[in-house]
C-alpha cells in the first residue's frame, strides 16, 4: 500500500470498528495512521478495535481533504458515505 500513497497527498479514510460503527479521519501518511489506530494510539478507536479500512479518498490539497472529512462527519455526509462509500 505504501507504494501508491504519496507523502505529499492527503487521505480521508473511513474505518469500520469492531462494534459496527464507522470512524472518519484525515492524514498525510495513511499506513502509519492505520498502525496507530490498530495499536491503540487514538483515544476513540482504542476501545473499538479491531479496525478495518473501508475506503480512502486521496487529495492533493490539504484543505480540501479536511473540508471533505468535515463534510463526511455532518448529517448529509453520513448519508452520502453510507450510500456511496461503505
Amino acid at each position: 500500500m505504501k507504494n501508491i500513497l504519496l507523502k505529499d497527498k492527503w487521505h480521508v479514510y473511513i474505518l469500520k470498528c469492531a462494534n459496527g460503527k464507522f470512524y472518519t479521519g484525515c492524514t498525510s501518511d495513511l499506513a502509519t495512521r492505520l498502525d496507530r489506530h490498530n495499536n491503540g494510539g487514538s483515544s476513540y478507536t482504542k476501545s473499538h478495535r479491531p479496525l478495518t479500512l473501508v475506503t480512502f479518498i486521496t487529495f492533493s490539497d490539504k484543505y480540501k481533504a479536511y473540508k471533505f472529512e468535515k463534510y463526511l462527519k455532518s448529517g448529509s455526509g453520513h448519508a452520502f458515505a453510507r450510500k456511496r462509500l461503505v
